[in-house]
């Protein structure tokens, strides 16, 4: 792995996409993005193993030196939009001529979200999905991989979609940021025979409140396996959370 003070994507003026630690770059794709067009770029990493995927407009960058990468380690802030490797607010400085362009959005997410990522998925073992949300193109893709899909949704108009699409359980994401247990008890009057996984600052202290409902199934949260625990080799403090948690009442 590359021990790095940041992690980079940026456009080369070539059409290059190259995804860079402080001491080079990991990965380089050549040809990928048309100047004066339109792209979209995404990454999937795994904090375990520390390996970087590259995908430009929902395909899996492949070729020499393609777009997978190994990248453990890194604690630091990404760089995202900068014009150079010595800028990290997103402007202009002169110290390297990179193509020259804007960031129309940014978000990370913790699941897979193009079909690529599916087929992908399904092709490593993958017995179902979950995802932050839903959209058509990704739940068609699951249901062509015959991968059962635990979907994000974030209000009763969402879960109402995909229960057009025959769907009677989904995950509530962020639950916290959307009300957490009193707004998901509400869903219960409308929607009874929906079910769901809340996660998205689910904790240890609010989980009771989640499993005490009568439309949760079980509820997800980050602190039962800790990234920094796993990087560290420290299971046996993973396997006392996990314990824990698994000790929760419905």
């Amino acid at each position: 792995g590359v021990e790095a003070t940041e992690f980079s994507v940026y456009v080369e003026p070539d059409g290059s996409v190259a995804i860079a630690g402080a001491f080079g770059t990991l990965a380089t794709v050549p040809g990928l993005v048309s100047p004066g067009s339109e792209h979209a770029v995404q990454l999937s990493y795994d904090q375990v193993t520390g390996q970087v995927k590259l995908y430009v407009d929902e395909v899996l960058a492949t070729g020499a030196n393609a777009g997978v990468a190994s990248f453990s380690g890194n604690v630091n802030p990404w760089v995202v939009g900068a014009t150079s490797e010595g800028s990290t607010q997103g402007t202009a400085d002169g110290t390297a001529n990179y193509l020259d362009g804007s960031v129309d959005s940014f978000a990370v997410y913790d699941a897979a979200l193009t079909p690529a990522q599916v087929a992908e998925a399904k092709a490593a073992g993958a017995r179902f999905g979950v995802s932050p949300g839903v959209t058509d193109r990704l739940v068609a893709a699951c249901e062509a991989e015959d991968l059962p899909l635990l979907g994000g949704i974030a209000t009763v108009g969402e879960a109402m979609g995909l229960l057009e699409r025959g769907y009677d359980v989904a995950k509530f994401f962020p639950a916290e940021a959307n009300g957490g247990a009193p707004a998901l008890k509400s869903f219960a009057g409308p929607l009874p025979q929906m079910a769901f996984c809340p996660t998205g600052g689910v904790s240890l202290a609010n989980a009771p409140a989640y499993l005490a409902l009568p439309n949760v199934l079980c509820v997800g949260g980050s602190w039962v396996a800790d990234p920094k625990l796993a990087r560290a080799g420290r299971w046996d403090e993973i396997e006392a959370l996990a314990r824990t948690a698994s000790q929760l009442n419905r």
